[in-house]
Order: structure tokens, then sequence, then C-alpha cells
């Protein structure tokens, strides 16, 4: 595995151009990037020589520059960072010599980071996702000792803890879930049980906080 790279580059939309600007402190991969209420961008974690890092970095767009800002408390890679409707940062998951069940928050105001809550289940390779009540669902993931995992949980930033939910239909890690406009959750894709690349897709609804599988006859097509 490669020691990851800490080049960046910035895309233009109106020109259809690449550029490159400042380089990151610490070279990774299996990292993070979330653009702040503040419009800088935090950098977390990821994977550096074999070993998971702590670190997090801070991009800003007005000088085309990275500093390092406040370590998490654990190192972590392949992990999941979610903007909050406050604007701090949910980090959670990810391998740490094994996937841990810890989450922490970062404080933009304060460049601080503090533990939440642990979840319920270790997991990495997993999604966050911001839901419209302001709440977090973290999905599937893996743990190296069960496999793909069809589990999920919130995360409520009013209690700062965590509740398990209704499981997926199918274990799947590397997939994506997408906050649609009605509110739902299209969790699609994935590696799945047996660590087959997946076609399936289900749908997860807030209000019931049920997922309703997608008719097979309109699942992904397969590689």
């Amino acid at each position: 595995m490669t020691p990851g790279m800490n080049n960046t580059e910035l895309y233009d939309p109106a020109t259809g151009i690449w550029t490159t600007t400042g380089d990151l402190h610490v070279s990774q991969l299996g990292h993070t990037a979330s653009v702040l209420l503040n419009g800088k961008v935090l950098i977390t974690g990821g994977l550096r020589h074999h070993h998971e890092t702590n670190t997090a970095e801070l991009y800003d767009p007005s000088t085309e520059t990275w500093t390092l800002t406040a370590n998490m408390s654990h190192g972590r890679y392949y992990h999941a960072a979610t903007v909050l409707t406050n604007g701090q940062v949910l980090v959670t998951g990810g391998d740490d010599a094994g996937p841990p069940n810890t989450a922490e928050l970062y404080d933009p105001s304060t460049e601080t980071w503090r533990m939440t809550g642990r979840m319920n289940y270790e997991r990495v390779s997993h999604t966050a996702s911001l839901l419209t009540n302001g709440k977090v669902l973290v999905t599937g993931g893996e743990d190296a000792r069960v496999g793909p995992l069809n589990t999920s949980e919130l995360y409520d930033p009013s209690t700062n803890m965590w509740t398990t939910d209704s499981s997926m239909h199918f274990g799947r890690f590397f997939h994506t879930a997408s906050v649609l406009i009605n509110g739902n959750v299209l969790v699609a894709g994935g590696v799945s049980d047996e660590y087959h690349i997946a076609n399936t897709a289900e749908f997860y609804n807030p209000s019931t906080e049920n997922y309703m599988p997608i008719d097979k006859t309109k699942n992904l097509p397969s590689s």
C-alpha cells in the first residue's frame, strides 16, 4: 500500500480546468474532507506509512494554504465525517487497529475535539448522513470479525448519544447513502455478504425508521 499523497488540486466548473494548490502537511489516504460553514475545508485522519493518523488540517480558499488544527483523540482511516446543522463535524468509526466504535466532534469556532457517546457497533467504510431532522444516520460498514454489516444507528446532537435503528435488508460497506429531497435516504451498492459487489439498493424512511428494498427489477447493474 502506498504511503499516501499530500498534493491537492482545485477544479473550476466555469472553465473545466484543474489547478494545483497548497500541499497538505501530512500525506495520507482514506481520509475525509468536509466543507465547513465558514468556507474552509477540514481534512481528518487517513493512513500514512501503514499507520492510521489522528491529524487534522484546515484549507483556506482565500489563501490557498493548509494549516494544522487540533489532533483527533483517535487515529482513524476509512471513517466518515458529517457536518451538523450547528456547524460542528461528527467523525465516526474507521479503522484503528480494528474498527472502533468511537466518535468525536470538531468545533470550528474553538478548533477543538470532544468525544461523543460510543456507537453501538464497531464499523469501518460505512456512511454517515445528516437527516432533515438534524440527526445523523450511520449505515453498514465492515467489522473484520463478522464481515459486512447490515446494522444502522442514529446520533442525536441534542443528547450526544447513539441509539440502534432498524437493520438494512443487506449487509454492505464501501456503499453510498444519499439524502433525497423528501428526506428519505437511498442506500446503494457496496460490498455485500460473501464480499461480492452488490447491485442492491434500499430506502430508509426517517419517519418510520424502517428500510424498504427497491424492486429487484430496478436494481443497479452488477459488475
